[in-house]
């Protein structure tokens, strides 16, 4: 099903109505649903399901599909859709098992999608020019294997977390070259954004499901990602990851999705939230142009770093156990660099990987000029994670693109390398509606901060988003998930006034109590 450019046009301009109709009822909606991307949407979809009706979608962008966008990328009259947030479907479904309810979503709305290998089809670089490492990079996966079993081990034991560095220090692992350094990136910083906040017990998750006992045999299959999408034993899909190439782009998914069931009247575009007031009585939520919106709940799936930074103020504030979960959890960011040449002159596979002396510097290219992708597009791009991709968004477009050449030269110093005919980024942690790409739990992040960043407070504001899932946090199955399962028990709270079932942990505990030994040293 398509949405074509009237429809839409349509709902921009009728949602826009919405605000100069407020004051003519006590209060505007049943429930305010804060965020049309993933999350809110299929949220929204849980309602109508439940039988409710009475709400409204407030999103930021012109359209609905919150983090996941797409852009036209290309020279004049070659054009083509990148995506500059999520481009994949992670685990999409092993045979006629579960599906990974995107995945479904992206066959009913005709994706069209391509299989995306990251470990059979890559080439290797490094500051040399092209270099084989792939024994190098191949090892990599078994330590990041090794880290899994010693994951397991220390839950098990029922030990406190640290980090995936951490744990390769106790392995003896830690890279000691560039190409160590590059191959360890693709498998941690890359999956995760941010190399510190990576976790080597499987990103705590372990710790959450007591009904998990065969963690040291399935976790070994599970060399791409720190949550349970790839396992199929634990509620996951299967290891195939498929990208979008669609040229409706990957947000189509969400918007077709909402075209089932949404109103004009039920969604409110491009504005954003400067104030959310709550009490026992219900919720006002003021828009940064003046309008106020009032409800009986309110459904907020802003991203992490929204919450963390001060672009929405809370009257009264939050209390300290909310502000605690929201300020213990990461907000990683990634930048994807687009380049579009006139002619290929790179590698034939998917997949490259770049070893610089400095690590992260660069390091994770995919081709788009392949069969099954964009073939004759002249596109590649390159990735960016954590503070390397918070350097590079502070600088100017021009810098940026004269870093990236200077590696393709480093890479192919035999050839010349012309100049792009179209170059284009995102800059996701200074963008004020997101602050950031996905989130990841970090080691000092607990269950308990897990359990307070998905509470509401009171019974008045809900919260959900991909942050808020413990099993498929940092992902759009994830906010999925969460939309459909926090909607479920609100529409539960306003039918049944069963309002309890997403309670708090008033204060979070370590694993265990410190002690103070008597004795003082100097």
């Amino acid at each position: 099903m398509r949405i074509h450019s009237a429809l839409l046009f349509s709902l921009v301009a009728v949602s826009a109505t919405v605000a100069q109709k407020l004051g003519k009822r006590t209060k505007d909606a049943q429930v305010l649903i804060l965020g049309g991307g993933m999350a809110g949407t299929i949220a929204a979809r849980t309602l109508h399901e439940k039988g409710i009706d009475d709400f409204i979608i407030l999103e930021g962008k012109t359209e609905l599909g919150g983090r996941i966008l797409s852009d036209s990328f290309g020279a004049t009259g070659k054009n083509f859709t990148v995506e500059m947030g999520p481009s994949w479907i992670h685990g999409t479904q092993t045979g006629n098992g579960t599906a990974n309810p995107v995945y479904s979503l992206a066959l009913k709305h005709n994706l069209s999608m391509a299989n995306n290998d990251w470990y059979g089809n890559i080439t290797t670089y490094d500051y040399t020019g092209a270099n084989n490492y792939l024994s190098v990079f191949h090892n990599a996966v078994s330590v990041y294997k090794n880290a899994t079993v010693l994951a397991g081990e220390r839950v098990d034991k029922k030990l406190v977390d640290m980090s995936l560095q951490s744990g390769y220090m106790m392995l003896n692992a830690t890279a000691k070259t560039p190409q160590q350094a590059a191959s360890e990136y693709y498998q941690a910083d890359w999956q995760c954004k941010w190399r510190d906040s990576c976790t080597n017990v499987i990103d705590r998750i372990l710790m959450g499901l007591s009904a998990l006992q065969n963690y040291k045999s399935t976790m070994l299959t599970i060399p791409q990602r720190h949550n349970f999408t790839y396992d199929t034993d634990v509620g996951g899909f299967s290891l195939n990851n498929s990208m979008s190439i669609d040229p409706r782009g990957f947000k189509i998914i969400v918007q077709a999705e909402a075209q089932e069931f949404l109103q004009p009247q039920q969604l409110l575009l491009n504005h954003t939230v400067a104030k959310i007031e709550y009490d026992s009585d219900g919720v006002t939520v003021t828009i940064t142009n003046g309008t106020v919106l009032t409800a009986d709940y309110v459904l907020c799936t802003f991203s992490v770093g929204v919450l963390q930074n001060t672009d929405v103020v809370f009257e009264p504030k939050l209390p300290d156990w909310k502000v605690e979960a929201i300020s213990s959890i990461d907000m990683t960011t990634e930048t994807k660099i687009y380049l579009q040449f006139a002619e290929k002159f790179w590698f034939k596979t998917q997949m490259a990987l770049y070893a610089d002396e400095t690590r992260g510097r660069y390091p994770v290219w995919q081709s788009l000029d392949q069969g099954g992708f964009y073939p004759g597009s002249g596109i590649i791009f390159v990735t960016v994670t954590g503070s390397e991709s918070v350097r590079v968004n502070s600088l100017n477009d021009t810098q940026v693109q004269a870093e990236v050449m200077e590696v393709l030269q480093t890479m192919y110093p035999n050839t010349t390398i012309p100049q792009p005919t179209a170059f284009h980024l995102a800059r996701w942690n200074t963008n004020t509606i997101y602050r950031g790409a996905y989130s990841n739990w970090p080691a000092s992040f607990v269950n308990g901060h897990a359990q307070n960043l998905r509470a509401t407070v009171g019974d008045r504001m809900w919260f959900a988003g991909e942050a808020t899932s413990l099993k498929y946090y940092g992902s759009l199955q994830g906010a999925y998930f969460e939309g459909e399962d926090v909607a479920t028990q609100l529409a539960e709270c306003i039918q049944e006034g069963d309002c309890d079932s997403l309670g708090y942990v008033e204060d979070v505990m370590n694993a265990r109590p410190y002690t103070i030994s008597n004795t003082t040293s100097n």
